[in-house]
């Protein structure tokens, strides 16, 4: 065993059965502790009473339950509630959970920044600084999982299954998911594990702006829904407003995504679409946007742009918003307008920022922006 502990909050059930069989444990055990970390939130070894004496000794040994820090708290005057968390000496992630009445959505960051640069996301202005681990990942959902629960249901250990506020997740936040496929793939794994979340396939989404291999790879390990963060129907277009794009045009985007759609055939795909004044909500686009996804089950999400300091676009007026989905519900196209959530703590689409420190030059070769240390 490692010298290092090992955290288990990031080990889905197979990877846990693993590490009980090489302590030379029953694989059984696996399933004993994902109910203990996830279900009633327990990181005390001690409290985790099916487990025998000299086992919980082992664990306190070689294991560990570590979740983020809570550095900071904001709740908007919407209900939205977002939370700065730490997890490193000097980066800081952002999590937000954005409550409805029929549902609770959970918006989970996958890195410590993002290195694509899409010119109308706050994110991209942090610049890049590493891929979280899937204890980081997974960890804001256990975190916000607790800190949702009535204050008398916080504390441990329990011996019941709490009640989640919980019902969604989406992995919309800080980074792009498929960019660290391996850590997001294992978080969303134990995201859907009977024995730690139970989340079904269809409310756990995954959001990316357009890594060709890394959507061909989810459809065959993890298919849970995909978003698409396509804001333009030309190349020329796309090329400024999502980088990436010139490494994976439309075209081959839109084929990985007709092949995801085969693979996962209940399902549609959200089309995400940021409504910027002038730029890209004309009839035109939003007619050549229907053409492009004719043959794909789509649904487009509109999203009013939330602006954010010195950022170079507006956003589209209600009316042209209003006109650009009439376009798409004429053809045929399932389309939604997103409201707005928690804009007023910086919480909402786009916006994310949380705290990071560059390490000069990303390895993606685009020199990053400074920004503030926690201790500032």
């Amino acid at each position: 065993m490692s010298a290092t502990p090992t955290n288990l909050l990031g080990l889905p059930r197979i990877a846990l059965e693993t590490f009980f069989e090489q302590m030379e444990e029953k694989s059984f055990r696996a399933e004993q502790t994902l109910k203990w970390i996830h279900q009633f939130g327990v990181m005390d070894f001690d409290a985790m009473t099916n487990l025998s004496r000299a086992l919980r000794e082992k664990l306190r040994t070689c294991a560990e339950v570590r979740a983020p820090k809570v550095l900071d708290d904001q709740t908007a005057r919407d209900g939205t509630r977002k939370w700065l968390l730490e997890v490193d000496g000097s980066n800081g992630i952002e999590t937000v959970f954005i409550p409805e009445p029929e549902r609770g959505t959970l918006c989970v960051s996958s890195q410590v920044g993002c290195a694509l640069n899409c010119s109308f996301c706050s994110t991209a202005r942090q610049g890049f600084n590493r891929n979280l681990s899937a204890a980081e990942i997974v960890g804001q959902l256990w975190l916000a999982d607790r800190l949702l629960s009535p204050p008398d249901k916080q504390a441990e250990p329990s011996p019941t299954r709490r009640t989640s506020a919980i019902t969604n997740v989406v992995m919309m936040g800080m980074g792009e998911p498929l960019l660290n496929f391996d850590a997001v793939s294992s978080a969303m794994q134990l995201m859907l594990e009977d024995c730690a979340y139970n989340l079904a396939r269809r409310r756990v989404t995954l959001s990316t702006a357009g890594v060709v291999p890394g959507i061909y790879r989810l459809a065959e390990s993890c298919p849970v829904a995909l978003a698409i963060s396509l804001h333009a129907t030309t190349d020329a277009l796309r090329d400024q407003l999502v980088p990436i794009n010139r490494k994976y045009p439309i075209a081959e985007l839109l084929d990985a995504c007709r092949a995801y759609a085969a693979a996962t055939p209940k399902h549609h795909i959200t089309f995400e679409y940021v409504m910027l004044d002038g730029v890209n909500d004309s009839d035109t686009d939003a007619r050549r946007l229907r053409r492009l996804l004719s043959d794909i089950p789509a649904k487009v999400n509109l999203i009013p742009f939330n602006p954010f300091p010195h950022a170079p676009y507006q956003r589209s007026s209600h009316d042209r918003i209003a006109r650009f989905r009439e376009v798409l519900t004429a053809g045929g196209l399932i389309a939604t307008t997103r409201r707005p959530r928690g804009d007023d703590i910086d919480a909402a689409c786009g916006q994310l920022a949380g705290r990071v420190v560059p390490r000069g030059r990303n390895g993606r070769g685009r020199a990053t922006v400074p920004a503030p240390s926690l201790s500032a």
